[in-house]
């Protein structure tokens, strides 16, 4: 029982692994549609590739958005609405006409059968008016459903009466009948009682809008079984294009039902396995020491996940907005981390997961290609604002360039062009930039460290450097004449210059707890090694390391700048005080007189330890010369070699005599003899 536990506590980095690889496949295979994958690639205007197509079943061809849409515009726009009739206005109007009446024709005013045929003639006039009502104004273009008493009756716009029709059928009516006067009373007469007794129907037109909208056929025909749908080499055109989508989209519900189920699920599952088995190779035979570290294989796990969840609910939403997802994000994060060949190579493999998921794969998967190669090869220093804006205008470019060329060949012409592409181009634009906020956020959940971060760690005024300048002045000093060293020769390999600088300036800030057992803090000719013994300096000198290290957790340096300081000295002897105790004890062992390792394992660290040894070293020469220079840089490297301590570090022969070049040159430039001028 306790070996299969000691197995396991042995073995636990690779069971995460195994955990983490079977997650990652069953979250993935989760976020994709529920759907099978139509097995034939097509385009708009480019030919059929593949052999003659017959329908391989009855489906129906259905209308595309835009034709839906425009039916439904249509019916919109000329659908009848309905108004309510209110008669009890209409009555109330009457028993005012009569009241008005009496008080405007007085019975002694008129002969009794003129009068009465003056009564009636208004209250006619009274009734042809309200027979359709009376409207606030006139509809024009179409008529309109008028409910009396529970029946729908239909009204043509010319039979609509409103306040002005109303008072032209009263002229009208009453024209060369009776004297103008009383004519002009009569007319005033009606149109002072007359009010409008209709008013629009919400509820009841929307619902009848809601019922014709429900009514519309979202297909149009159908296809036979066994029917040509295309044959091979047909361009393939608007119509054959509407019935080969109409014949995917069954197709894949189709597939989704039943028994196969399982047997898409298993597909899906195989080729996600097949993905991510892919990186997981390439971390372990080019990035070991990303693969040996669980937290970074997470954090790049985890950046995969979230661009497929975030692209599949963008297309389980709406497929058109697919590009609005900034995918570029991901080498910009990988690359600002680690390096660019994973960030691109990450970036390739999370597209072709998506290309199970998007529409138009082809298209898609080539434009965010080229975008990531893009972002790869314009993005550095990204700490420079203006590096990262310039980066997302030409990925911007790329999309709009290449949404241009394909609907070119989709369409033969560059009408009908969408405007809102454009828009969601610039939006991805603009989502992109917000890569800096989520370095940051990343950089506090998985303890990594970004050149924006290494640009503030390598502020002089920090409190860490502060207290090494003033505790220790001499280390200070030496500290930023190896980080120039360091950085310049950083830069001619190709290496991380930024984070070779920031190593250089903290790898011996160990020294500020005995700062005086350091020669270069000594300003006096007293030396307190001279009362040690050869052992206890050594351990003094040696114990500036782990004592870094300790100052640098506590004040929560990054492990990446740790590095530094554990392998600046590597495995090599204190040689002074080794040959002193050898004076004493000739039969003594150098293993208390070795700093405790590691060697370096990265170009950095290792451009950083030839750094150091040369400057402190250098400080030794007196009226130094370019040969004296050369055969200094040369003996030092040398014997780090023969000692094996790049043994670990992925640097080359040829970049190691590239470093040792630029450190004679700034050597040379420190040392330089002026011409003495006379006094």
């Amino acid at each position: 029982m306790g070996k299969s536990l000691d197995n396991f506590y042995k073995k636990q980095s690779l069971f995460y692994k195994y955990f983490l690889y079977l997650i990652s496949i069953a979250l993935i295979v989760f976020f994709f549609p529920r759907g099978g994958k139509f097995k034939y690639e097509f385009q708009k205007g480019k030919p059929w590739q593949y052999e003659n197509l017959y329908a391989p079943f009855d489906f129906s061809i259905k209308k595309t958005a835009e034709e839906i849409e425009s039916e439904q515009k249509n019916l919109t726009d000329n659908i009848l609405v309905y108004y309510a009739y209110d008669d009890a206005i209409y009555q109330s109007a009457q028993q005012k006409y009569s009241q008005e009446f009496e008080k405007t024709f007085p019975i002694d005013a008129l002969a009794a059968s003129k009068r009465r045929d003056l009564f009636r003639l208004g209250n006619n006039l009274l009734d042809s008016i309200y027979k359709n009502g009376v409207f606030e104004q006139t509809i024009s273009g179409k008529g309109i459903l008028l409910v009396v008493n529970n029946e729908a009756k239909n009204l043509q716009p010319d039979q609509i009466v409103d306040f002005t029709r109303a008072e032209i059928i009263i002229q009208n009516e009453l024209k060369n009948i009776y004297p103008e006067a009383l004519r002009t009373q009569l007319t005033a007469l009606l149109k002072g009682v007359i009010q409008t007794n209709t008013s629009y129907d919400k509820n009841l037109s929307d619902k009848a809008l809601e019922d014709e909208l429900s009514k519309i056929s979202f297909t149009r025909g159908d296809v036979l079984e066994g029917k040509l749908i295309i044959a091979k080499g047909e361009v393939v055109e608007s119509e054959n294009f509407n019935i080969l989508n109409s014949l995917k989209e069954e197709f894949e519900s189709e597939l989704w039902k039943g028994s196969n189920y399982y047997f898409i699920l298993f597909g899906y599952t195989v080729l996600v396995a097949l993905v991510l088995m892919m990186l997981f190779l390439f971390l372990k035979k080019y990035r070991p020491e990303i693969y040996s570290n669980n937290t970074k294989v997470t954090f790049i796990f985890v950046n995969i996940l979230l661009m497929v969840f975030v692209t599949t609910l963008v297309v389980k939403n709406n497929e058109s907005y697919v590009y609005v997802v900034p995918l570029c994000i991901l080498p910009l994060i990988l690359k600002n981390f680690f390096d660019a060949r994973l960030g691109l190579f990450v970036h390739v493999l999370t597209i072709l997961i998506l290309g199970f998921v998007v529409p138009n794969s082809f298209e898609y998967i080539f434009l965010q290609i080229i975008a990531g190669i893009v972002t790869i090869l314009t993005v550095s220093e990204l700490y420079k604002r203006a590096n990262l804006f310039i980066s997302v205008g030409q990925i911007t470019l790329i999309y709009i360039t290449g949404y241009f060329a394909f609907h070119t060949i989709h369409e033969g012409n560059l009408e009908n062009i969408e405007l809102i592409t454009f828009g969601i181009f610039l939006l991805n634009g603009m989502i992109t930039l917000f890569v800096q906020p989520l370095i940051y956020l990343y950089e506090k959940i998985f303890g990594l460290v970004s050149d924006v971060s290494l640009l503030e760690l390598s502020d002089t005024n920090s409190k860490l450097l502060k207290e090494l300048s003033n505790k220790a002045p001499g280390t200070f000093h030496h500290s930023l004449q190896v980080a120039n060293l360091a950085e310049a020769a950083a830069n001619e390999i190709g290496a991380n210059s930024m984070l070779v600088r920031v190593g250089a300036l903290y790898h011996d800030i160990g020294k500020m707890n005995n700062p005086t057992y350091f020669i270069e803090n000594q300003i006096t000719n007293v030396n307190p090694h001279d009362d040690l013994p050869p052992k206890e300096s050594a351990k003094i000198i040696i114990d500036h390391v782990i004592e870094g290290i300790e100052l640098a957790r506590k004040n929560g340096l990054p492990d990446r700048v740790i590095d530094f300081l554990r392998t600046h000295h590597g495995t090599t002897l204190v040689y002074y005080f080794f040959k002193k105790q050898q004076e004493l004890d000739p039969e003594v062992e150098d293993s208390q007189f070795r700093y405790p390792g590691p060697i370096p394992f990265s170009k950095e660290t290792a451009i950083l330890m030839m750094a150091d040894s040369v400057e402190a070293a250098s400080k030794s020469l007196k009226s130094p010369t370019y040969m004296m220079i050369d055969e200094f840089v040369e003996k030092i490297i040398k014997g780090q070699m023969q000692a094996n301590q790049f043994l670990n570090a992925n640097i080359t022969f040829k970049e190691i005599e590239t470093v040792k070049k630029v450190l004679k040159q700034k050597l040379t430039n420190i040392y330089h003899l002026r011409v003495e001028y006379p006094e």
